[in-house]
């Protein structure tokens, strides 16, 4: 037994060593290893200093205290000037270190978002453009309460396709907004809580008269034939992805690549364009009703989809799975929330009220 010990604590650490590193590794601070990425990433010290808003001599400075320190550790130093004007050469002793820079600040970072996060001194939330609404409707009703308790409160605007991604990445704490989906159970979505607003398909928006475009729905077989403004990312070409595959570029008619909705309706109307624009059927029935003011004088028809998958837009509220119930009532996610149930409760009887049938 004896033997073994002892073998053991040879193999190991020495308990009083354990405590034990050297001096130029302690005199390392936080500043010193962003400055370190900040060169890795601009290539320079001047590259650096504007990337920090910082004088080149003080970036100068931190980066040869690095090398001189970590080059008499580690053997060679952690960066080699090179040429006026040329980017400084990364040793390998100096890539590697960067990596270990980039980890132990991401992990602090996300240790006090951690932290902020469980006592509820901190929450940032998300949303897309068309729930912005709703989002801050429910923050008006919670603000005085988390300004009395001291909590933080950073609203954040996100694209649909990094929505997921970014409350994943615990960027975010909790999301308004819209992701695709597919009827029925999704597994994308079994990491979150979803407080589910709408489920539907989408619309077509259009300036084409009766004759050109009859009403009041059009199949999707139909779309090849219609002159379409597109984006490029988001919801709309993951459902024309799933209609009609990766080349659905070259299956379709498309007369506008355009950056959002708004700017798409802003072509119809001015008659740029004589064509279609595809959206959400919450968009679509916006610019039925008259709520937003690019869409006055066009038509919403509603688009049938009968080519599979069945393909859906889920908007509503999300955080990751098993957080609201890891606090109590009172903590500001469940506190938000709340908030959001209630201003869901409230629209939907309020579309109950203007559209019994629906």
């Amino acid at each position: 037994m004896g033997c073994r010990i002892l073998f053991e604590r040879k193999a190991g650490m020495p308990l009083k060593d354990r405590w034990q590193y050297p001096t130029a590794l302690l005199d390392t601070t936080m500043d010193q290893l962003r400055t370190l990425l900040a060169v890795h990433e601009a290539g320079t010290a001047l590259g650096a200093a504007r990337l920090l808003g910082r004088e080149q001599s003080s970036v100068q400075k931190q980066l040869d205290t690095l090398n001189r320190n970590f080059g008499a550790l580690c053997g060679e130093p952690l960066v080699v000037k090179r040429g006026r004007s040329q980017n400084v050469l990364f040793t390998a002793t100096g890539e590697s270190l960067a990596g270990l820079a980039r980890g132990t600040l991401e992990d602090w970072r996300e240790g006090l978002h951690d932290s902020r996060r469980r006592l509820g001194s901190r929450l940032v939330v998300g949303s897309t453009r068309y729930t912005l609404g709703f989002l801050l409707n429910a923050v008006e009703l919670v603000t005085e309460e988390f300004d009395g308790r001291g909590v933080e409160l950073k609203v954040e605007h996100v694209r649909t396709r990094d929505l997921l991604q970014r409350l994943d990445a615990k960027e975010l704490d909790l999301v308004c907004g819209s992701v695709l989906t597919t009827a029925g159970h999704d597994d994308r979505l079994d990491g979150f809580e979803v407080m589910e607003w709408r489920r539907s398909g989408l619309s077509l928006v259009t300036n084409l008269d009766a004759e050109e475009l009859p009403g009041p729905s059009v199949p999707v077989s139909e779309l090849p034939r219609l002159p379409l403004a597109v984006s490029a990312d988001g919801l709309i070409p993951g459902f024309l992805r799933g209609w009609f595959g990766a080349r659905y570029r070259q299956e379709l008619h498309i007369a506008a690549e355009i950056d959002t909705v708004q700017y798409g309706l802003e072509l119809l109307s001015s008659g740029v364009l004589r064509g279609c624009v595809l959206v959400t059927e919450g968009i679509g029935d916006a610019v039925a009703d008259g709520r937003i003011r690019a869409g006055a004088g066009l038509r919403t028809l509603e688009l049938t989809d009968g080519m599979g998958p069945e393909l859906e837009v889920l908007v509503g509220v999300f955080v990751r799975a098993g957080e609201r119930t890891a606090q109590d009532a009172g903590h500001p996610l469940n506190v938000l929330w709340s908030a959001l149930a209630g201003e869901n409760a409230r629209w939907r009887s309020v579309m109950r009220k203007e559209r019994p049938g629906r």
